[in-house]
């Protein structure tokens, strides 16, 4: 999954936790489901230069596809 928009990475980082699952708090990614730093279960991107490296080394053309909610439309996000 990839995700782009205001603070992605900071948003993604901290759903995430710290690399080390024994540091990250409970309720994160890595800290409900993660066992050891080599052993992670989800990886997120340091940055956005980073992200759009990584999505080019492991999708590759067309496998992405932009999705939007039907709802969308009725949203006034200021």
């Amino acid at each position: 999954m990839c995700w782009e928009g205001p603070d992605a990475v900071a948003i993604g980082r901290a759903m995430l936790g710290p690399t080390n699952p024994g540091a990250a708090a409970p309720g994160t990614i890595r800290g409900d489901f993660g066992l050891r730093p080599g052993r992670n279960v989800i990886h997120g991107s340091d940055s956005p230069a980073s992200g759009a490296r990584e999505t080019d080394l492991w999708f590759g053309e067309g496998d992405l596809v932009d999705w939007d909610a039907c709802r969308q439309a009725w949203v006034v996000d200021d």
